[in-house]
């Protein structure tokens, strides 16, 4: 008599969806962490780097996008599972194109770096700090022992008015004189009237408390 062999049957293993998920949350964060703060790394010499990142973090994200589209084909057999890396980058899309995520870290850099700077200011009206760069009498140098309050080597900008000393804390630095950053102004004055907007009037001019604004030229 023979013996009966059951018959083994091997359960296929169910496909993943695990690196897709990586990938694009890795993508999309990174994506969003440059657009909202691209513009504090524009000073030099970062600016040039930049002009690398950029290019090579929008393509990856492009490419995420498609590959994760791709994926939605698989959703019949491999479930809805298979539909969330698409949305993702659909969601990081949306940020990129409504969300005021440069105003938000501006924000941030403002109330976060506030009490040293204000802290300078009254040093630098007290006379405690004056301008010690051999090539500019409006550029004070902070040094590495102070609060980093200023980009492209703390430097700060001074400018000694009638009504007051003017402080301009950078967030950004860039080729041709570009910059912006918090200006603190004398009570009561005009942050038009700073030295470096003689020739043109700032760019862009927005008060973020009593004696402080962001400018840019």
């Amino acid at each position: 008599m023979t013996d009966a062999t059951p018959e083994m049957t091997i359960a296929a293993p169910k496909p993943s969806v695990r690196t897709a998920l990586l990938a694009a949350a890795i993508i999309s964060i990174g994506t969003l962490l440059l657009a909202t703060f691209e513009l504090s790394m524009a000073d030099w010499p970062s600016g040039f780097v930049l002009l690398g990142i950029l290019p090579l973090t929008a393509l990856s994200f492009f490419g995420c996008c498609v590959w994760t589209a791709t994926l939605l084909l698989r959703i019949r057999k491999g479930g809805v599972k298979f539909a969330i890396p698409f949305l993702i980058c659909a969601v990081t899309l949306a940020l990129l194109q409504y969300a005021p995520l440069h105003k938000v870290a501006l924000q941030q850099n403002f109330h976060w770096h506030r009490a040293d700077r204000e802290r300078i200011v009254a040093r630098i009206e007290a006379g405690e700090l004056k301008p010690n760069v051999s090539y500019s009498q409006n550029l004070i140098a902070l040094g590495d022992n102070e609060p980093n309050v200023s980009v492209g080597g703390n430097d700060v900008v001074v400018d000694q008015a009638k009504e007051g000393t003017y402080v301009l804390f950078l967030t950004s630095r860039g080729l041709k004189h570009y910059f912006s950053g918090f200006l603190h102004v004398p009570a009561g004055a005009d942050p038009k009237d700073f030295f470096e907007f003689d020739d043109k009037p700032p760019s862009r001019l927005v008060r973020y408390d009593k004696d402080w604004y962001f400018v840019a030229n």
